[in-house]
């Protein structure tokens, strides 16, 4: 305890890369209502397309940290949040949220948003 959550992010990244999965920083996540975007969440991390991670560098993991992720998982097609707590105790709780279980609502896909904006980059860049 003691460190930014940033610097916890970034550690995050180096050890998560360094085993050769992919990670993704600050992820906007769209909030939609009634099949009309209204804003955007900002999650911590996503891993390898599949599992978004939430740090925390509080004193301890509360119900509205897992209320927070339980939303993220709801609003994109992720299913498997990770909850990482690095207070007085360091502590991590895993969520889980079927696809099944979620309203389209027609909003787009999340990673199909986000590979479009890492390709369009990777083409100005290029």
């Amino acid at each position: 305890m003691g460190l930014l959550e940033s610097v916890y992010e970034a550690a995050f990244e180096v050890a998560l890369t360094t085993k050769g999965l992919t990670v993704l920083r600050q992820i906007e996540v769209p909030v939609w209502f009634r099949g009309k975007k209204i804003g955007d969440f900002s999650a911590d991390m996503l891993v390898d397309k599949c599992v978004l991670l939430e740090l925390k560098a509080g004193r301890a993991l509360n119900p509205a940290h897992e209320a927070q992720l339980l939303n993220y998982l709801r609003a994109t097609e992720i299913e498997v949040g990770m909850l990482f707590s690095f207070g007085l105790k360091p502590e991590f709780k895993r969520l889980a949220f079927d696809n099944v279980r979620k309203q389209g609502g027609g909003r787009p896909n999340l990673l199909d948003t986000l590979l479009s904006t890492d390709e369009a980059g990777k083409e100005e860049s290029g």
